[in-house]
């Protein structure tokens, strides 16, 4: 069992480098030897950066995803025409540094036919990443249910008339990229699942519900599928990420766990509940309460939203107040998101993302020893 104190939740600011390099191979103008190398080198400054903030779990930084949710597609055939507008699309809210951005779905999306793995998901990421650090490599994967997204009615019929038989297929395929990554040694293993806390708001809950699920169904059949995903493997600890949605510094919904706590926190196999917890977006700390005693709490009280640095202190104080409803001994800290979960990044520079995640080891410290 993985006992991390400060913990990170996937991804990293991308080096200007690569951002550029994923332009050029993008238009033909990069050979594939030369931009894996750049690939590799985006990676290493990576754990570089977690490395020197002393962190005992890294992450590769997701440098080689255009989105958190988007190595599925690009290891599987079956999705159709699809880009990274496709993991973008909705109403984002922002502060006035960012403000407020709207995308539509978009119309081409949907998987139009029979799943067909290429390659692995995340193997490539786990097999570099720990033959770099001595510290523990985590490897996040999406909740398979997130991908509802790409199911339609209109467009997806013909390959799988039902929302349940698509995403059979999808949970398969994740087994089977757990399966392969605990044999390669891997010991903590991330679900993203950001679309749980989506259901807390009227209006994005209405678009799941138009996939064919009540929210309650959404709550036991899609904690069915993260199970399935995570069934018990020894040796393996896995953790849960919830969030309110995270691109360019801003979010899709606000409003506490209360709606979601209980089937979630109580219902999912996970280890280690990873929770957004930056700002008042959040809601309180009440529904912790609901956290059963085999699991840790890792609370996200340091954004990646914005790039001013949080007083140590003030982390400390919420960190025990939390306390109150989980015992201390099983919370953590880390960011409340990743700091780019996608190619566009948040608003913040890389020397702010590393002070952060210094920040992390220094408070984690303070708390815990």
């Amino acid at each position: 069992m993985i006992e991390a104190h400060a913990d990170v939740v996937g991804s990293l600011l991308r080096p200007p480098e690569l951002l550029a390099a994923q332009q050029e191979r993008a238009a033909g103008r990069l050979g594939a030897a030369a931009f894996k190398a750049i690939e590799d080198r985006a990676v290493d400054q990576a754990v570089a950066w977690q490395e020197a903030a002393g962190l005992g779990v890294v992450t590769d930084g997701e440098m080689r995803r255009l989105s958190f949710q988007s190595q599925l597609a690009e290891a599987v055939d079956g999705f159709g025409a699809w880009d990274v507008n496709a993991f973008l699309w909705g109403d984002w809210h922002g502060d006035q540094a960012v403000g407020d951005w709207q995308g539509d779905r978009p119309a081409e999306l949907g998987v139009v036919d029979k799943l067909r793995r290429r390659r692995h998901l995340s193997v490539e990421e786990f097999v570099y990443l720990r033959a770099r650090t001595a510290a523990t490599p985590k490897v996040t994967l999406p909740s398979p249910s997130l991908f509802a997204n790409f199911w339609s009615t209109e467009r997806s019929a013909r390959a799988y008339p039902t929302l349940e038989g698509f995403l059979a297929d999808v949970v398969q395929i994740l087994r089977e990229e757990v399966e392969e990554l605990a044999r390669l040694g891997a010991t903590y293993i991330q679900i993203d699942a950001p679309h749980y806390p989506l259901l807390i708001d009227a209006d994005t809950r209405a678009f799941y519900e138009q996939r064919g699920w009540t929210l309650e169904q959404w709550l036991r059949l899609g904690i069915e599928l993260d199970n399935a995903v995570m069934a018990a493997l020894p040796g393996v600890t896995f953790g849960f990420h919830l969030c309110r949605g995270n691109q360019g510094s801003r979010w899709l919904v606000e409003g506490g766990y209360d709606l979601i706590a209980k089937p979630i926190f109580q219902g999912v196999w996970a280890d280690r509940l990873m929770l957004e917890y930056d700002d008042a977006r959040s809601g309180s700390f009440d529904p912790l309460g609901d956290v059963p005693d085999d699991k840790t709490v890792v609370l996200g009280l340091v954004t990646t939203k914005r790039g001013e640095l949080e007083a140590a202190d003030a982390l400390i104080s919420r960190i025990h107040a939390a306390a109150r409803l989980v015992p201390l001994e099983r919370l953590a800290i880390s960011p409340q998101c990743g700091f780019a979960t996608s190619i566009i990044g948040n608003n913040l520079s890389i020397e702010q993302q590393n002070r952060k995640l210094t920040l992390l080891t220094e408070v984690a410290g303070r708390v815990w020893g």
